[in-house]
């Protein structure tokens, strides 16, 4: 006879304790995401006008980047993509409050599951972006140093 470990056969209670903290942080979770959203918003709009403006500014001697071929009115774009890339974690954030508010207030497993599924998608995806900020600052910094010696 087969014996199972006790990790196998452990069952998770969810008791009401657990559930306030849950629906306690799932409200928290939305207010934040809901902040995000209109901060992506204001980067979106703030990176266009911030691009129409300087690129037309850039039409005359104003533009220190003329000489690399970099326009002045790209600087719009990168607040674009940084918007772009703060949209994913924030709508995680925002999948999982609402999933879990329904799974809280109908006992739903399958929403419960979800929930923890975009949980944790967003903390996968903050961790990988950290990571990734954090080598360009180990590049760059690296570079610098290059870049200083040869002088």
């Amino acid at each position: 006879m087969e014996q199972k470990s006790v990790f196998e056969s452990f069952e998770l209670e969810v008791n009401e304790d657990i559930k306030g903290l849950l629906k306690e942080t799932s409200s928290w979770t939305y207010f934040l995401s809901i902040l995000g959203f209109i901060g992506i918003g204001l980067m979106v709009i703030f990176g266009v006008f911030f691009g129409a403006i300087m690129g037309s500014m850039a039409l005359g001697n104003n533009n220190p980047y003329e000489a690399m071929g970099f326009s002045m009115g790209y600087f719009g774009l990168i607040y674009v993509a940084i918007a772009l890339i703060y949209f994913f974690p924030v709508l995680y954030l925002f999948n999982f409050s609402r999933k879990m508010k329904n799974a809280l207030n109908s006992n739903n497993k399958t929403d419960f599951k979800l929930a923890i599924t975009n949980l944790k998608s967003h903390y996968k995806f903050m961790g990988i972006f950290t990571i990734v900020i954090i080598s360009i600052y180990v590049l760059a910094f690296i570079i610098s140093i290059f870049a200083a010696s040869s002088f």
